[in-house]
């Protein structure tokens, strides 16, 4: 997640009905929850000696430099980097990045996020050649362009919408073992300008309508692709987050705007200022055509992405997908901002798995919901649905299209849980338990009340909350939660900022994989003003851990690079190779480079063999060819 703006925009602390009728026992059902929480550690923490799903050494963070650290016995490579040929064959990026936006086109974007391998059949193994699906969630104007933002001009504006989006292309496995792009006609950039239709509720509405648009339904791009889901069809969901960064309005903006964060000066790309749809004194509805899910036939070049506007619109950062005991499609949703809300979607219609043609409308009609969590620790999920829980014209919510559009309102009415930072979402394939990353908020017990869900007052550290649907189906109403750890450092001096956690020390979680065999594999987010600093002084880099959910042990696998982001991930099917994305490497705390010392933090990963550091997809394995992580 970029951090241009980590602003509160919800104005509602709601409490559910039984914490209004007796305010009391809603403090005192917290303040045992948050005791009862602490004084498991203890117990939580002699579970240690259990034998763990995992077998690799702990990653010391004494190693931490400006490379990638895994364990003994372990080796990775880059797989494709910023401005690498998405097929081979067309033009690379140069070292002076005068490549013109043309050129980016045909290159892989910047800032590499949620990923997806796609196996393809080669030699009777599905694990040595795939389709490799990557977001690219924004830019860094000052890496970007020979000579920065300034001048900024047109052209900088198409290469920066050229660089955010989506690569799809193909990777396979060389005789040396290394995983390498090659020419394949599937390969194609999905960008800022790529055209896109709006499917579902949404879809013709009024509120989609522009001059350039006047159906409703049709969308010039998709961009900050944050994370992503894989649909069992064998599609690709990217998810667009911090979409209100790149709109700038210099009115007043209204209620609607205020509650995406809308400003006069947006997160400093300027492409208002040579695109003037991101103007919104001129183009209102614009804005409201980005925040949602999109959905991408990575095996189809020709396939149109689209936008599937009943999973609701906000910043979505994932879409954790998965099939119910009825059959239904579920997806999973964080809105990743300070005191923002957890979301699912239940399709109306079943999962067809013996026709797949069948599952292509899947995510066009169904109830998508958000979730409350209990201080007594239940949950339900409540239904963002036209006439259902108040959701009626007599309160402002005219139909299921405004609804959708403007999911967070309709959140806020019906007494959701604010939480701390949504972030990514995974679902546990043994039990169909389902776990969120909470990257941290330091606004809580100040700005934002304190809840249950939601514990700690200046939560810096974050935390991980995992929960269970009413008789393991993912498609239930009603829930049992708990939290799962509070990140912190078990040797800080300071109780808030140690948490519980069991194992390696670990702060701000964001990323969240599971695989087949039931690790949970958690990456980490924090910013580079705050690493190696305060609360964080003992983590000087990002990495990445592996977690058993039944010790609760994190042991740490990977640190990156100085100024990275550990992000993405995904495994062949024999799970031998692990991908996972290195975002922004050597990011300023500014979060723009001087283009005059690009270099300054890190130079990762091409050394002194290029000018500049650069976001890459990586590929781990253990060098006795063993599966991963065992």
């Amino acid at each position: 997640m970029n951090e241009f703006n980590d602003a509160i925009v919800n104005p509602t602390d709601k409490k559910t009905i039984s914490e209004l009728v007796n305010p009391q026992r809603r403090n005192i059902l917290i303040s045992s929850a948050v005791a009862a929480l602490f004084a498991h550690s203890n117990v939580l923490a002699s579970e240690k000696t259990s034998k763990a799903l995992f077998g690799f050494k702990s990653v010391s963070y004494t190693l931490a430099n400006d490379d990638i650290q895994v364990p003994t016995g372990y080796s990775w490579s880059v797989v494709a980097a910023w401005g690498d040929s998405i097929n081979g064959q067309t033009k690379s990026i140069s070292p002076d990045v005068s490549d013109s936006s043309s050129d980016q086109e045909k290159q892989f974007g910047m800032h590499h996020d949620g990923c997806a391998f796609f196996p393809v059949k080669l030699n009777g193994s599905d694990s040595i050649k795939g389709i490799w699906v990557t977001n690219h969630e924004y830019t860094d104007d000052g890496l970007l362009h020979a000579g920065g933002m300034e001048p900024w001009t047109a052209e900088k504006v198409k290469k920066s919408q050229a660089a955010h989006g989506v690569t799809v292309s193909m990777i396979q496995k060389s005789d040396n073992g290394q995983w390498k792009v090659v020419n394949d006609p599937l390969a194609r950039r999905i960008t800022a300008n790529t055209l896109c239709t709006v499917s579902g509720p949404a879809s013709g509405s009024s509120y989609m309508k522009t001059a350039a648009d006047q159906k409703g339904n049709e969308v010039l791009g998709t961009f900050n692709n944050c994370a992503n889901g894989v649909t069992p069809w064998g599609t690709y969901l990217t998810c667009e987050e911090n979409f209100n960064g790149y709109f700038v309005k210099t009115a007043k903006p209204n209620m609607h705007e205020q509650r995406v964060g809308i400003d006069n000066k947006g997160f400093g790309y300027r492409w208002q200022e040579h695109d003037e749809r991101f103007n919104l004194d001129k183009h209102p509805n614009e804005i409201n055509r980005f925040g949602w899910v999109v959905e991408i036939d990575p095996k189809d070049p020709k396939s149109t992405p689209i936008k599937r506007s009943a999973l609701g619109r906000f910043k979505h950062e994932g879409a954790a997908l998965t099939i119910a005991k009825n059959k239904k499609v579920v997806v999973y949703m964080g809105d990743d901002q300070r005191n923002e809300y957890v979301y699912k979607f239940v399709s109306k219609k079943s999962y067809d798995s013996v026709n797949q043609s069948n599952n292509k409308d899947l995510l066009d009609n169904g109830t998508l919901y958000v979730a409350r969590y209990d201080a007594d620790g239940t949950g339900r999920w409540i239904a963002l649905e036209h006439n259902r829980n108040g959701l009626t014209a007599a309160n402002g919510f005219n139909d299921q299209a405004y609804i959708l559009i403007h999911a967070r309102l309709a959140a806020d009415f019906v007494g959701a849980t604010s939480m701390d930072r949504p972030e990514w979402i995974a679902v546990n394939p043994n039990n169909q338990d389902v776990y969120v990353t909470l990257t941290n908020n330091s606004d809580r017990g100040t700005k934002v009340n304190l809840n249950a869900a939601n514990p700690r007052a200046s939560n810096l550290m974050g935390h991980i909350v995992r929960w269970s649907e009413a008789n393991g189906d993912s498609s239930s109403t009603v829930f049992k939660w708990e939290i799962y750890t509070l990140a912190g450092d078990p040797n800080s001096t300071e109780p808030h900022l140690r948490g519980n956690v069991i194992g390696d020390t670990l702060g701000s979680p964001d990323g969240l994989w599971f695989d087949k065999r039931g690790i949970l594999w958690t990456q980490t987010d924090i910013s580079t003003s705050t690493l190696g600093k305060g609360a964080y002084a003992q983590i000087p880099n990002n990495a990445m851990y592996a977690s058993d959910p039944k010790t609760k042990e994190f042991r740490r696998f990977l640190i990156g690079p100085k100024g990275c982001e550990v992000t993405g991930i995904d495994m062949t099917p024999d799970m031998k190779t692990m991908f996972i994305n290195i975002q922004h490497p050597g990011e300023s705390p500014s979060e723009r480079s001087n283009p005059q010392t690009p270099q300054a933090i890190s130079n990762w990963p091409d050394k002194n063999n290029f000018t500049r550091p650069r976001s890459a997809t990586i590929a781990i394995w253990r060098d006795d060819g063993k599966v991963v992580g065992a």
